[in-house]
């Protein structure tokens, strides 16, 4: 399993994919929907996570694409 991939906001108001743990962003977007759009590609290729942040910082939303750890029951 791959890095989990975080959508962030930057202070210029521009959108940040990077992997966890990592430093620097691996994308910078100018709308929250291209991030995501790109962290999903990331996550499905690395089967991680996308751990998408609101404006204010706080985690809003995940996604998994690779070995859910709560799969739905059914």
């Amino acid at each position: 399993m791959g890095k989990n991939q975080h959508v962030t906001r930057n202070s210029d108001g521009t959108w940040n994919v990077k992997g966890e743990g990592n430093s620097k962003a691996t994308s910078i977007h100018s709308t929250q929907k291209e991030a995501q759009q790109r962290a999903k590609d990331i996550a499905i290729n690395q089967k991680s996570e996308v751990i998408i942040h609101g404006v204010d910082g706080k985690i809003r939303a995940k996604d998994s694409y690779g070995n859910d750890p709560h799969p739905p029951k059914g």
